[in-house]
């Protein structure tokens, strides 16, 4: 098997295995966002300022992880662009 073949499964992989734990992680981050708002919702002792606080930091959160998320994936199709033009070079042109 070629070595690029190789190294581009492994990338494929990886993906595919950060993909998978960063959905996880989401939905555990959202419901644990889901549990907070209800949280402030009923806790009257907590003051409105403190309850906008841990709102905006939810915000900021949520706002971050997406960009984490469009970070990670904008590398992922970085590399695969360059096993594309990896292939194409190597790739012998046929004569005519």
């Amino acid at each position: 098997m070629d070595q690029k073949q190789i190294f581009k499964q492994m990338m494929d992989f990886n993906k595919q295995a950060f993909d998978n734990s960063f959905s996880v992680m989401s939905e555990l981050q959202e419901q644990t966002e889901k549990l907070m708002l209800n949280f402030l919702e009923k806790a009257e002792w907590i003051p409105e300022d403190g309850k906008k606080a841990m709102q905006d930091w939810i915000v900021n959160n949520k706002k971050s992880r997406n960009d984490f998320k469009a970070a990670a994936d904008d590398s992922y199709r970085k590399v695969a662009e360059l096993f594309e033009q990896a292939e194409k070079q190597q790739t012998p042109k046929k004569k005519k």
